[in-house]
């Protein structure tokens, strides 16, 4: 699921930049009766200057285009590079599964670039254009990667399936959490802006959740690549294992991102408590 972290990476960067202008715009206090004193003003900008508070941003952002910049130089690179029969990434898909005698699982084309996934509730493993009919090195990285899902989710694999059940949850809890934290933090309401920050809480937990399912999905993907003879020799070999480490930096950069976007929230809560008692 190359592109799923690579999106929750854009989506964390955007509701940060919406709460860094909020916390800008009001300084972190709306007083009913009187306006923010001059000491709370300069509080607010001075958290910008703390180096704290630029601990939560920058390994995020930094390994999210970090991490970007090197899966698009690796898939691009090793696009050139073809296999050795001439196998496409939908050929090495249906392979490897027939071979786990996983013939019920179906293979799809998808639009878009890096959307290959694999749907468990469908049993259907999808991939992109350019995997799909590429007979690459790059596509048979991903789509062995994928496969990978679809044997993990035959054996249960724990962490998939617990990540399976709680991406709905989590996906409601990320689209209504930061509303909660803008709007209890701006009307003074401390226990809805607390709801806020424990339901982001659980984007972290799925971001923890999806390092070992893709890294096992990876390592099964090299494992099984090179024992069914699909890729050869060390240039195949070093293409597939630069491509998949590639994408597990996006998996990196995702959790990376969700913890700091967490504790984001919890250090202007704090900061607003700190400044309402001074205030």
């Amino acid at each position: 699921m190359l592109n799923t972290a690579l999106c929750r990476v854009e989506w964390f960067a955007i509701w940060f930049a919406i709460l860094v202008f909020l916390v800008t715009t009001f300084n972190l206090e709306l007083c009913p009766v009187e306006a923010p004193s001059s000491a709370a003003i300069w509080r607010g900008q001075d958290m910008f200057e703390d180096p704290l508070f630029w601990v939560f941003v920058l390994p995020g952002l930094l390994l999210g285009l970090y991490a970007q910049s090197r899966i698009k130089l690796n898939v691009t690179k090793y696009s050139q590079v073809e296999t050795k029969d001439g196998i496409t990434g939908a050929e090495v898909a249906r392979r490897l599964l027939d071979a786990q005698g996983l013939q019920n699982v179906a293979i799809e084309s998808t639009p878009g670039i890096l959307s290959d996934h694999y749907d468990p509730r469908s049993k259907t493993l999808r991939l992109s254009q350019q995997v799909y009919f590429a007979p690459s090195v790059a596509a048979a990285g991903i789509a062995a990667h994928e496969a990978g899902h679809a044997l993990q989710d035959a054996e249960d694999y724990f962490p998939m399936e617990a990540r399976t059940y709680i991406v709905p949850i989590v996906q409601i809890a990320s689209q209504v959490a930061p509303w909660l934290f803008v709007v209890g933090l701006l009307l003074q309401l401390e226990t809805l802006t607390w709801v806020g920050v424990i339901l982001f809480g659980s984007s972290f937990l799925l971001a923890i959740l999806t390092l070992p399912v893709e890294f096992n999905a990876s390592a099964r993907a090299k494992e099984l690549l090179i024992r069914y003879g699909i890729i050869r020799g060390d240039e195949q070999i070093a293409g597939v294992e630069k491509v998949l480490g590639a994408a597990a930096w996006t998996y990196v950069a995702a959790a990376v991102s969700a913890i700091g976007v967490w504790l984001f929230y919890l250090f202007v809560l704090f900061f607003r408590g700190s400044s309402a008692e001074d205030h």
